[in-house]
């Protein structure tokens, strides 16, 4: 085995690791709440802002490796990643220390509101390993894998984005403020 494939394989054991990891910690870390700690309410709207400059900063990074601006892309990809982190932190911090906000609509809005929310959980857990790997391909200059993970990975990272963003805008009259 080459050393490439060698640093490939260390990086699929953490991928996978990270993978399993971050959806199991922040689902305990979901029930848990801080004791006499003032609720971060202010959090969701910069959260969902977050999603929002993430899904452009996607579209933006396509477009740029599309014209052959390969290290803008690539500042753009980390950008993407360190903004979805910076996300993860702060809807975590707002769920341990606020309550669940329940979705008042009714009737069809509601059912469509449990779509998106639900494929968009889902996705968000999808979406972890993907990104991680197709990030560590081009890390690893295997950019025909690359791009041929990127095409799976891109779409369902902006539908992740979007749908955080429309997520929180359907949810949002009903937060108690």
């Amino acid at each position: 085995m080459d050393a490439i494939a060698l640093k490939e394989k260390k990086f699929n054991k953490i991928i996978n690791l990270v993978s399993i990891v971050i959806p199991l910690v922040v689902a305990l870390l979901f029930g848990v709440k801080l004791p006499n700690v003032e609720p971060l309410g202010f959090l969701p709207p910069i959260y969902a802002s977050i999603n929002g400059l993430t899904a452009v900063l996607l579209v933006v990074a396509v477009l740029a490796v599309k014209n052959g601006k390969l290290e803008l892309h690539q500042k753009l990809m980390t950008a993407c990643i360190v903004l979805s982190l910076a996300f993860l932190v702060m809807y975590v911090a707002y769920h341990m220390t606020s309550d669940s906000t329940s979705f008042g609509g009714e009737g069809i809005v509601r059912y469509i509101y449990f779509f998106i929310l639900v494929t968009h959980i889902i996705l968000s857990i999808v979406i972890i390993p993907l990104v991680l790997r197709t990030y560590a391909k081009a890390y690893l200059k295997n950019y025909a894998a690359h791009r041929k993970l990127a095409k799976i990975t891109f779409p369902l990272w902006l539908y992740v984005a979007v749908t955080g963003v429309v997520v929180y805008l359907m949810i949002s009259p009903y937060y108690v403020h």
